[in-house]
């Protein structure tokens, strides 16, 4: 199960206009230990950075999985209950997750994940689905990407 981190840059981007902007942007990162995390962050930004630039912070994530959707362009935070039945008192017992998802909106991602989940033997219920500033998530194994 992958760790992901959430690193916030810092740097000068051009805009559409061609305005120099600052911006503070937030990236997601598989990695193990926060030093590797900012390492990989900067491994990966450097061929989109020119000039100046700094790691504004780093943050452990609660997520779980990443579901990747070629052709999307926003990520989308599903908060999803797994449900499940104790067997001595018949109750039913809700453990969330959070699960991210890549999707071109509202709609593919709701469906991105639920086919992300086809398969899946344990009963489930979407929480919420809520769409993140993530602008990329950078995987340890990039063949995990589709």
């Amino acid at each position: 199960m992958a760790l992901w981190f959430e690193c916030k840059v810092r740097y000068e981007k051009i805009a559409e206009n061609g305005m120099v902007k600052k911006v503070n942007e937030p990236y997601l990162v598989d990695a193990l230990t926060f030093t590797e995390a900012e390492a990989r962050i900067i491994d990966e930004m450097k061929p989109f950075i020119s000039g100046e630039y700094s790691i504004s912070s780093e943050k452990k994530t609660r997520i779980a999985e990443v579901f990747f959707k070629e052709g999307g362009d926003r990520w989308y935070l599903v908060k999803v209950n797994f449900v499940t039945l104790d067997e001595k008192t018949g109750a039913e017992k809700k453990t969330m997750s959070q699960i991210l998802v890549q999707a071109s909106d509202f709609d593919s991602a709701v469906a991105n994940f639920k086919e992300g989940m086809t398969g899946t033997l344990s009963d489930f219920e979407i929480a919420s689905v809520a769409e993140t500033m993530i602008m990329d998530v950078f995987t340890a194994n990039l063949s995990v990407k589709e």
